[in-house]
Parts: structure tokens; C-alpha cells; sequence
């Protein structure tokens, strides 16, 4: 997939690194839309709100979470943003969990998929 009008999709629990992806390939002209489900009720929302040509989901642990934002939230808060994100994860295109990865790594193994 090459930059053009395909619609790429992210999806993935807070801190997981969706903003950053997203800027980075804006930055490169893909076309890629932030969906920020982890808050909806909505299990399809993600394909309801832009029906992506493909769906990346970042997957991120709730103690990494808790390291990156700097905040003290509890886990069942995690937990249900991961619960509402199941069936975007069911159907992601491409999974990435981004515990041990800095952004270019998350870039690189997108951009590789993407190809």
C-alpha cells in the first residue's frame, strides 16, 4: 500500500503510541485516521466512523501505560479500554504491541506491512 487514497485505520488503548504513528505517517502522505475508540461503547465504531482500507492496532500493557503518561490510573480503567477495543482488535489488519519499541521501530514495522 503506497500513499495515496487507502485509508489506514489506528486504533489501540491510551499511551499505546497512536498519536505518534499517525503523525508520522502524515508526515510520509498516508492517508490515516486516529480513531479513538477506547473510549465508546461502540464495538465497531472504528469501522463505523472511517471503514479503514487497513486497521493497525497498538497494544500497549497498563504498567507501560502508567510509565508513558505519567499517571496514576487504576487498571480497570485500562482494562475496560481494552475490552471496547476487542473487536477492533479481532479484525486489526496489523497488531503491534509497542511495550519494547520506540516510535521508528513502530514506524518501520508499519511502513514493511504496508508494502
Amino acid at each position: 500500500m503506497t500513499p495515496d487514497k487507502s485509508i489506514i485505520g489506528v486504533v489501540g488503548p491510551c499511551a499505546s503510541g497512536k498519536s505518534t504513528l499517525v503523525d508520522a505517517l502524515r508526515s510520509k502522505n498516508y492517508h490515516v485516521r486516529h480513531i479513538a475508540q477506547e473510549h465508546s461503547y461502540v464495538s465497531d465504531m472504528w469501522k463505523q466512523l472511517s471503514n479503514p482500507d487497513f486497521l493497525i492496532y497498538l497494544d500497549v500493557s497498563f504498567e507501560i501505560s502508567i510509565r508513558r503518561t505519567g499517571t496514576s490510573w487504576k487498571r480497570e480503567i485500562f482494562e475496560k479500554q481494552v475490552a471496547r477495543l476487542e473487536h477492533a482488535r479481532n479484525h486489526s489488519d496489523l497488531f503491534i504491541q509497542t511495550d519494547e519499541l520506540n516510535p521508528q521501530q513502530v514506524l518501520n514495522i508499519v511502513l514493511d506491512s504496508l508494502q
